[in-house]
């Protein structure tokens, strides 16, 4: 039988060498059976919960992302259309799921889909354009972003004065 260095025998061994209890060690190393399918079950039920929860969260970032990098497109193109003196045309494909300014060209992440509302003398075959006249004003119109998953935003372009607003519906 094997000892230590100081010439103790196993661990949890009498002087003897037998185990006590009948053979079976004094400490238990590690987890039981039962505790494991515990710890087991308890991170199914996180996981459960949390990834439909991390899955909406995403879809909501990704909406609101492709709002705020829609206005800032539209906001610049009303801002070179005075600044420049030249008209500015934003052309929105639904089919494609873009938005093109000059050669800016923007498209919708996802699943998010398109529809255009814009005035229908500077529409093109297939498109919508929003147009923004040097003197502010817009041809007027607007989109909506649909997210299947977290609801639809209307942007709307006002006429007038060519202001950008958003609408959550």
């Amino acid at each position: 039988m094997p000892t230590s260095a100081t010439g103790s025998s196993g661990a949890g061994r009498d002087a003897s060498g037998a185990l006590p209890d009948g053979g079976r060690p004094t400490h238990k190393a590690g987890f039981s059976l039962v505790e494991l399918m515990v710890v087991m079950a308890i991170a199914g039920l996180v996981l459960a919960v949390a990834v439909p929860a991390s899955m909406r969260f995403y879809d909501s970032m990704q909406t609101r992302q492709a709002v705020r990098d829609t206005i800032t497109l539209l906001s610049s193109a009303r801002q070179q259309a005075v600044t420049q003196g030249v008209a500015q045309d934003v052309v929105i494909d639904p089919r494609r799921r873009t938005l093109t300014l000059n050669s800016t060209v923007r498209e919708m992440p996802g699943d998010l889909a398109l529809t255009v509302h814009g005035a229908a003398e500077v529409n093109r075959q297939d498109a919508g354009v929003i147009r923004f006249y040097p003197e502010g004003g817009s041809s007027g119109g607007g989109l909506d972003i649909d997210n299947p998953g977290s609801g639809r935003v209307s942007i709307d372009v006002d006429w007038l004065v060519g202001r950008v607003t958003h609408e959550t519906r």
